[in-house]
């Protein structure tokens, strides 16, 4: 039976989601293979060429803000299908680059382009899923995770096997090729997703405000902690692991096994928060992520790895608690606004991530300190969590009408 509309385009903002995170995580772990391979051309320390993805993540914020206008003033389908073309095309010139400045203006490009999908594409999902909100983002968080756990298998095998540049070019092309697919499809009618919709309650604007500035808050703090994690996980594992970045297939695995956890642990929170209220998902998660980001500053060996997948069940996790936050507190016609403004904050403080890693591990010649950094910064997610409004008048909208003002 072949897909409906509406549900092959939930399919292309999952997979867009997959591919965002995908791309912004190739330099993570072809590093450890350019440095090798093309060192003279590009550099032959870890730190300075994982440098050059700062200005991916810088455009991946900034870019970010405007995509409320983009998205009113030229449409969320072109929007989207501009972020499919114009990602693949610079992953793939990011892969024929023959100097280290040319690299990172291709790796520009892609932080520019992937910046349109989470404002927009969020939007979108948030929109057709209904009254099944948690559920709908904890499926897109698993495709999103899906990404970052494939991006260091993948990119390892094709590294190791064709070369580092084809870690760029083949995931450059399937995305231009999903691009031409997406181009077939109509736009969404928004209409007929709003027409049977439940009107949005009239929250409480304390209530409001306190919800709007934990979300900000916390997307500074958890923007940093995120892309750091992520991003330091390949070279984690070869240090504690590994030991060789000759073993990079099996750096790929080990990073792949510890980011899946993260993955399935998005699944299951988004069911959970269509049950309870957010701040009972929240609290737990970021009281668990504090003590496991110090512990694997220390741990060594095989004790990685649970210590790990702890770390990154309680850090995906998290995003999908944070998706939801804007759908229940936030009215439709705004949200693709505070989206924007959200994630140009978040992903401000993903790009000081590149370059803090960088900086610390060349100055101590480990990830530890970088770690014990990044545990101080999950200390305002929990205050964060402390803070956030506990209502249940999330699980039952009509009851804003009589609640309180806190």
């Amino acid at each position: 039976m072949p897909m409906q509309p509406a549900t092959r385009q939930v399919f292309f903002i999952n997979a867009a989601h997959s591919i965002t995170h995908f791309s912004l995580l190739i330099l993570a772990t072809a590093v450890l293979s350019l440095v090798a391979q093309d060192g003279g051309r590009f550099g032959a320390d870890y730190g300075p060429v994982l440098a050059l993805g700062t200005g991916m993540f810088v455009l991946y914020g900034v870019g970010s803000l405007p995509m409320g206008w983009f998205a009113a003033r030229f449409g969320r389908h072109r929007m989207m299908l501009a972020f499919f073309l114009g990602t693949g095309a610079c992953m793939a010139l990011a892969g024929l680059t023959t100097s280290a400045w040319s690299l990172a203006i291709a790796m520009a490009g892609m932080g520019a382009f992937s910046a349109i999908y989470h404002p927009i594409g969020t939007a979108m999902l948030v929109e057709a899923a209904g009254d099944s909100v948690g559920r709908a983002v904890g499926i897109n968080g698993v495709f999103g995770n899906l990404g970052v756990a494939l991006a260091p298998v993948v990119t390892a095998l094709l590294a190791v096997g064709l070369g580092w540049r084809w870690a760029f070019l083949l995931p450059g092309l399937v995305c231009m090729a999903l691009g031409l697919l997406y181009a077939r499809e109509p736009a969404p009618d928004t209409s007929a997703g709003t027409a049977g919709a439940k009107p949005f309650p009239t929250i409480p604007r304390t209530v409001v405000r306190r919800a709007v500035i934990v979300l900000l808050s916390i997307a500074a703090a958890s923007g940093l902690v995120f892309n750091a994690f992520t991003l330091l996980l390949p070279k984690l594992m070869e240090e504690r692991l590994a030991g060789s970045p000759d073993l990079l297939p099996v750096i790929g695995m080990l990073a792949f096994g510890v980011t899946i956890c993260g993955g399935l642990t998005q699944f299951t929170v988004g069911r959970m928060i269509d049950r309870t209220t957010l701040r009972r998902v929240f609290l737990p998660m970021a009281l668990v992520q504090v003590p496991a980001m110090l512990a694997l500053a220390v741990v060594q060996g095989w004790l990685v790895l649970p210590v790990a997948a702890v770390l990154a069940a309680s850090i995906f996790g998290q995003v999908t608690v944070n998706e939801t936050m804007t759908a229940r507190y936030i009215a439709p016609p705004l949200r693709v606004k505070l989206y924007s403004i959200r994630f140009f904050v978040g992903f401000l403080g993903a790009a000081a991530a590149s370059p803090l890693i960088g900086l610390l591990h060349e100055a101590t010649g480990n990830l530890s300190l970088t770690l014990l950094v990044l545990g101080a910064f999950a200390c305002v997610t929990l205050l964060c969590a402390l803070f956030f409004p506990d209502r249940q008048e999330e699980l039952r909208p009509e009851l804003w009408a009589a609640a309180p003002a806190e």
